[in-house]
Formats: C-alpha cells, structure tokens, sequence
C-alpha cells in the first residue's frame, strides 16, 4: 500500500501528512452548517473577500525609511529588513507569495505567525510560515507565555516569545487574535447552507420536491405503499431521471412548481453577498456585486477601499515590524504605500503631478519617477511662481528695504517720467538686485551641503561657465560670506 502525499494539503486528507487530524473542529451553527476556515472558503463571497484583501495588500510597494536631521528621509535599501520584506523572506517563498499566505491568515484567522531565524549580530535572515491552525499560547508563571506548535508529524514544539513574530488582529486578551471566521459563524453558516440548498434544489431539476401521486384507491399494507414509492424513486431516478413514466390503476402524477417564496431565494443570496463583504469591511463592487455601483461613486468607492481597508491592514504590519522586530529603539520607518493604488487615469495624475510642481512641492524629477521615467539632468531643482516669494520668520518681506539692504519692490502709483539715463539706471539696479538675488540663493543651498553645477552658477550670476567652474567655495564660510563672493564673481556690490 502506497501513501501519498500529492493531497497532503487539502483538510480532507486523512493519511498521516494531511491537515484532517490538525484542522479545527469547528462549530455547529444554527443553520446546520459546521463553520471553519477552510469550509468558509467554499463559499465564493468569503473567498472572494480574502483574495481581494490578500493580493491587494501582496502588492502594496514596501520602503523602509530614515528620518535626515532638520527634515525629510531616505530610503534605506540595504537594510536586512528591506531585503526580508521586498525581495526574499526565506528560502521557499516569493516576497509576493508569503505576504499574500500571511494576509489570507489573518483575515481568515485573526493571526499570522512565523519563525524568526536570526544570525549572532541580531539581523533576521528568514521569517518562515507557521499554520495558526497548529498553533497555541500557554501562559507561563512568570507571567509571560510561550508558543506551542504541532508540526505536521504530530510533534510538539515550543516556542519563545522572540521566536516567534505573530501578528494579530482585533483581540480580546492581547495574546491571541479574534477569528472573523469564528464571530460571524452564523452568518456564514447560513450562507454555506443556502449554497448547499441550491446545489440540491437544480440537481432535481430545479423542482422543489418533483411532485406527488393521485392513487383513487388503498395500498394493501404500509409495506405495500413502501414498496411502491421505492421502485417509483429506482425508475426515475437516478440514471433513469427524464425517462417516461407508466401509471396504472388510474393513477395520476402532479408536478410541482416554485411559488413565490422559491422565486425569491435568489434574493436572499443577494443580499447575503452583501452581508459578508460587510464582516470583512469589503466594498461589494470589490467582489463582483455592482447592485450599489454607479458611474458616478464607483472611483470615489475604489479610493475608500484603499483608505478605509487597506491603510490599516498597512498600519496593522507596520506598527509589528517597528516592535517585534527592529525594535522600539530603531529609528527606521516602515511604510507600505498605498498612494500608487490610488493615482487614477491619466488626466488625473498629468493635472496632480502639473500642480504640484508649478507649486514647488515636487521636483519635476520625482513627477517623472512616479510615472516611471527615467531621471533627467537639471529637473532637481524646484519650481517657485514669479508671483509668489518667502517671507522672514518675523514676517516681513526679505525684498523691502531694511530687510536685505535692497530697496523696497512696491511699485508707485502713477510714476514720474523719467529721462533716458534714470531709466538705464533703474535697469542697471534691477539686474543688481536679481543677481543679489540668485547670489544669495546659490549661497543658501552650499550652506546646506547641497552642490551647484557650474552651468547654473554661471546662469544665476551671468558669467562663464569656465569663471563658474574654477571658484570653489570656502566650506567654513557663512551664507552672507558666500554670498559676497559669489557677488564678486560677477563684479556686482
């Protein structure tokens, strides 16, 4: 005799490799169902509830971020975290493959664990998938706990807290997850129920009972009467359904037909299509149901999917990936991006990314990076509106007189004419002050560490770029020194 292992993954395989002797009970509900994890799956809407949730958050892109001193971050790629999450979290599974498995966990289960493989310096070089079905808490004197886990050869094996990353979901107790399979049995008991009335109800043909027999006279005995409904069923049932039937002794056959309450069965399906999105917090039009889906609120529903769903399942792993594994000391920030997700057609974005860089909020370098295009030289500057300026921290317009030592901007009311020479004047002070201007601009951005190509110096200040390409700043001098000699390149006080 052979034992195979080909089905060792389905809960009815019973030889010693199945998950039949691991899998839970599960519990009786009111409908006559018996409710557990992999028998709600037989119903298409759970299904379809876990897969949207699962693969939707499989594809969430993953940064793991470092604050920068005085505002910003950076992203942190060679971090063993980083490679965990985004590129291979052990050695059996793609990134893609395990967050969807530990996703479909928790949504099933209310908890997702795996075992943490860690090296001597402390960084985690595998996270590999436990079942929650095989998995336990046992309290321990101390007033910790510890894990308990059967593997699939029946054997026990214990597990401490730091061996273990569990994420959970809503709990009562804070040691274990609540199981939405387990609090909305009923519900879904009823729907499996209705599902297997129906798998029923159109294997007769879709008649309700068939009918019954008009018989004017008696059966002799009980066991006559018997004996007659039995061989009626042999002859038309079976292999023999549809076949023409022979009544004798005037014997009348009456089909029977769906009332009305039959008519609206489908309606109850309906309505419990509905029913389980809501436990699983689910948009219906997510899985098929587009009965509340118009032209109109259909992108506004796709938004608040991402938002109102999937941004505190993002949250939900952030905050574990902060505690349980770098620590409450990192400094690190973990981030799953839903923004991607959330772009919308191309006018939406052109009109988003054209807004943003006219008003200096994003460089034209990072519109073309989140359309997935490459980097272009000289987009890494931000855009300021000509009509628009910075003011000081007292408030006051670094532009007027007393400021910046520059005279005041604001034009006059109905100037003077002036002759030929005061208007080359004027002009000769106005390129003055521009220049004053990107001078003191230039010296800002060496005063915060940040390099400026001889092409745009050159630019700035109106001179060569060989003049540009020779002067080096001196690294200890302040932004008002800088300014100075950036002025005195282009010979302008």
């Amino acid at each position: 005799m052979f034992i195979s292992h080909i089905r060792a993954d389905v809960a009815t395989d019973k030889s010693p490799w199945g998950n039949f002797w691991f899998a839970p009970v599960g519990y009786r509900t009111s409908a006559g169902a018996r409710v557990t994890p992999a028998s709600a799956m037989t119903l298409p809407d759970v299904l379809a509830c876990v897969r949207v949730l699962a693969e939707s958050f499989a594809i969430m892109p993953f940064e793991l971020y470092k604050p920068k001193v005085g505002g910003g971050r950076t992203k942190e790629r060679n971090h063993w975290l980083y490679k965990l999450i985004e590129k291979a979290p052990n050695r059996f599974q793609s990134p893609y493959e395990w967050r969807m498995m530990l996703a479909g966990h928790l949504a099933l289960r209310g908890n997702a664990f795996c075992q943490i493989s860690a090296n001597s310096r402390g960084e985690i070089l595998e996270l590999l998938p436990l079942h929650p079905d095989r998995m336990s808490i046992e309290p321990l004197d101390n007033g910790s706990y510890r894990y308990r886990y059967v593997d699939q050869s029946g054997q026990t094996i214990y597990y401490s807290r730091h061996d273990i990353w569990h994420l959970r979901g809503l709990s009562d107790d804070g040691y274990m997850g609540l199981s939405l399979i387990t609090l909305a049995r009923d519900a879904i008991g009823e729907g499996l129920s209705m599902q297997s009335y129906s798998t029923k109800f159109f294997a007769n043909d879709a008649k309700p009972g068939g009918g019954w027999i008009e018989y004017p006279g008696t059966f002799a005995s009980k066991e006559v009467k018997q004996q007659f409904r039995d061989s009626w069923q042999d002859m038309q049932g079976g292999s023999n359904r549809g076949k023409v039937a022979v009544l004798e002794r005037g014997m009348k056959f009456h089909e029977l037909g769906l009332t009305n309450k039959d008519s609206q069965f489908i309606e109850g399906r309906q309505a419990k299509t509905t029913e389980i999105a809501r436990i699983f917090r689910v948009p219906p039009h997510k899985i098929g149901d587009l009965t509340k889906a118009t032209f109109s609120n259909i992108e506004q529903q796709s938004i608040e999917f991402w938002t109102d769903t999937m941004l505190p399942w993002a949250r939900q792993w952030e905050y574990s990936l902060c505690f349980n594994l770098l620590g409450p000391d990192s400094d690190l920030e973990p981030d799953f991006d839903h923004k991607p997700m959330m772009r919308g057609d191309g006018n939406a974005r052109a009109q988003r990314i054209s807004a943003l860089v006219n008003a200096g909020v994003m460089l034209r370098n990072e519109g073309r990076e989140e359309e997935g295009y490459d980097p272009i030289d000289g987009l890494d500057e931000p855009l300021m509106p000509l009509n628009m300026t910075v003011v000081n921290d007292d408030g006051s317009d670094p532009n007027s007189a007393g400021s910046s030592g520059t005279p005041n901007r604001t034009p006059q009311k109905n100037p003077p004419p002036a002759d030929d020479d005061q208007q080359q004047s004027d002009a000769s002070a106005r390129l003055a002050r521009v220049v004053r201007g990107n001078a003191e601009r230039m010296a800002r951005r060496l005063v915060a560490g940040k390099p400026v190509p001889a092409a745009l110096l050159a630019d700035a200040l109106g001179i060569t770029e060989e003049q540009a390409a020779v002067w080096k700043p001196d690294p200890s001098d302040t932004e008002e020194q800088l300014t100075i000699a950036l002025l005195s390149l282009g010979d302008v006080s």
